[in-house]
């Protein structure tokens, strides 16, 4: 009888496309499976290959300090580049603005008026003052021997000229038997009054806006006044946006039985531009594990900081992102936050460098984990130090959960009495839409706290974390 003869295995070489399509159709038929048949995260995990760790130690909630001190651990101010001014807008200023003029660049008149030469001594009033000559903005001061001259607001000062008295304060006179205009100053003359003088605002070489100021409309107004056609940014944080749940829909679409509008993209679309970032690309997914893989393949090919995906990331039949992190061998910073809204956000570092964070659904739970969680590393890609405190004392007695920081929207509203007072809305389920549109600040409680009473402070902190909170009049 032939011996039988054994079977040799010759291995396939690599493909990203059979591994990525494996991946899919496994993740899939765990998607699809039945209750109990399977259908729980280690399982998942070993039948994806996952080597992240056990599920235990996966799920485990830390506290918000801690995930965001993983998350900003290391990370290093991003590169600069030059822009003009009114690009620069919002932006933060990578490195000193310094002038190279003197503001304002010559002395010049304060108001309309006459320009007298007084050599510092007082004049009586009731003096009559012939004009040498009328002077206005843009034009030189004339070298002449006249003691008067009238003058228009930013127009140039004689050299001799050392004071400017207004109009309102002169009476004219006839002109005299040569033409030359005169003029009377009801008032005493007092030297030096209404001038501008040369360098008065800004010195050359002064430095007049420090690294980590965020240019706004004042600093561009000063940057316009003193010239300046470039500045030097922090570049932008680059982010991709994945969108996940086959049940949203896109805003202006037919809305089918059983899906929600996305109220979520566009809010994190404006809320990254407002916190300094540059959303590159959004992908729509669903609930599609090869769409989701080939999504983030794009954005690393597309040299991205940051991912960012909504939903998917708890514990439900459909929440896919873990394991589908996992086979790519993501380094996994946490997965579970102790906070409320927002418990499931989830955060690794891919292996090509960007962070991954998967922020929860629900809208209220999207917008509480960018604010606190995802700010505070776009502000350390931006080279700024940790964000300042600012309490109020809260309105009304609040209630809690203990052990969970709790992020709460609401308004600031100063009384009568000049006293601001932090009110939080009355409805704060993660998927209501209208009151969170009524508030304008976060209020957050503490973790060790069950009750805050009416009167104690609280921490309150503005739509971004380049934008202050703002406040009503009651």
């Amino acid at each position: 009888m032939e011996q039988a003869r054994p079977v040799t295995r010759t291995r396939r070489p690599f493909s990203v496309r059979r591994r990525a399509a494996r991946i899919a159709h496994t993740v899939r038929a765990w998607l699809d499976a039945p209750v109990g048949e399977g259908r729980d995260w280690q399982v998942r995990g070993r039948a994806l290959g996952c080597r992240a760790a056990p599920l235990a130690k996966r799920t485990q909630l830390i506290g918000y300090h801690e995930a965001v001190k993983r998350l900003t651990d290391g990370v290093l101010p991003l590169d600069a580049c030059a822009v003009a001014p009114l690009d620069g807008m919002g932006r933060v200023l990578a490195a000193p603005v310094v002038s190279d003029i003197a503001l304002p660049p010559f002395d010049n008149a304060a108001v309309d008026g006459v320009a007298l030469v007084t050599e510092g001594r007082p004049i009586a009033p009731d003096r009559v003052w012939e004009i040498g000559a009328r002077l206005g903005a843009g034009a030189p001061a004339p070298q002449d021997d006249a003691e008067a001259w009238e003058i228009m607001t930013g127009a140039p000062l004689p050299s001799r000229a050392d004071t400017v008295v207004p109009l309102e304060r002169i009476d004219r006179l006839a002109s005299s038997a040569s033409g030359v205009s005169r003029v009377r100053v009801r008032d005493d003359v007092v030297p030096g009054a209404n001038l501008r003088r040369r360098g008065e605002d800004v010195q050359p070489g002064q430095c007049v806006l420090q690294p980590g100021h965020v240019v706004d409309a004042g600093a561009l107004m000063l940057l316009a006044g003193l010239g300046i056609a470039a500045i030097r940014v922090v570049r932008r944080p680059r982010v991709a946006l994945l969108v996940t749940g086959r049940e949203i829909a896109r805003i202006g679409e037919p809305l089918p039985i059983g899906s929600i509008h996305d109220a979520t993209s566009p809010w994190l679309l404006h809320a990254l531009s407002a916190a300094g970032a540059e959303a590159i690309h959004i992908t729509r997914v669903g609930d599609d594990v090869a769409a989701f893989q080939a999504a983030l393949d794009a954005a690393l090919a597309d040299g991205v900081d940051l991912v960012l995906s909504t939903g998917a990331v708890s514990k439900g039949c459909y929440d896919f992102v873990p394991a589908a992190l996992a086979v790519r061998d993501a380094d996994m910073l946490f997965h579970g936050v102790a906070m409320r809204p927002g418990k499931p956000v989830l955060a690794a570092r891919l292996r090509n460098g960007p962070t991954f964070v998967g922020l929860p659904g629900n809208p209220l739970s999207t917008a509480a984990t960018f604010r606190f969680l995802v700010e505070p590393l776009l502000r350390a890609w931006l080279g700024l130090p940790t964000e300042p405190r600012r309490r109020v004392p809260l309105a009304r007695h609040c209630d809690k959960r203990e052990g969970l920081l709790t992020a709460l929207h609401g308004t600031l509203r100063c009384d009568a009495e000049g006293r601001l007072r932090a009110h939080v809305s009355d409805a704060q389920a993660s998927f209501r839409l209208l009151p969170f549109s009524r508030s304008s600040v976060w209020i957050t409680l503490s973790a060790d706290v069950y009750r805050v009473d009416a009167g104690t402070c609280v921490d309150v902190h503005g739509s971004s974390h380049l934008c202050a909170p703002s406040w009503t009049c009651e």
